[in-house]
């Protein structure tokens, strides 16, 4: 079963209208007060906390997005891949709705990045016309290294794009 990450992130309260401003139904459908101020930010020049969801969470995806980048990247990772990593990103997104708490800070900081992850996921999942899905596993990659620009995640590690 998959799970549409843009729906459950309407409906739980998660739409970003900044980061989501290619889906204008769910720019327009919801803000709760942070979203058009939201921008990726320091917390005073350190990084963002986070918990133990958000960490598992973000790990799970930057596993799968390095397992499967180097086949994308040389045009051999199949649809059933492609497919795989797509629901395998939706299913890390509403485990982050579901249990990642932090402050109303940290929080509209991470809904921009998500904003980024989900059009990528969207890409994977051929659900962008306009984007080959190789484009949206590089636009993940580089939503999981903003990430660890911004949030503190002991151990993290960046994926390594290809040049």
């Amino acid at each position: 079963m998959s799970i549409q990450a843009p729906r459950i992130l309407l409906s739980l309260g998660i739409a970003l209208p900044l980061a989501l401003s290619s889906v204008p139904s769910l720019a327009q459908t919801h803000d709760h007060g942070h979203a058009a101020s939201a921008a990726l930010t320091l917390d005073h020049g350190r990084k963002w906390d986070t918990d133990a969801p958000l960490r598992q969470a973000m790990g799970n995806l930057a596993r799968a997005v390095n397992q499967n980048l180097p086949a994308a990247h040389a045009g051999t990772l199949t649809d059933a891949q492609y497919d795989a990593l797509g629901a395998q990103a939706n299913r890390e997104f509403a485990y982050i709705v579901e249990n990642c708490k932090l402050t109303p800070q940290a929080d509209a900081v991470l809904h921009v990045i998500l904003g980024d992850m989900v059009n990528g996921a969207e890409a994977i999942g051929g659900k962008q016309a306009d984007q080959p899905r190789s484009g949206g596993v590089v636009r993940l990659a580089q939503a999981l290294n903003r990430y660890g620009e911004y949030f503190n995640h002991p151990g993290w590690q960046d994926v390594q794009l290809p040049h």
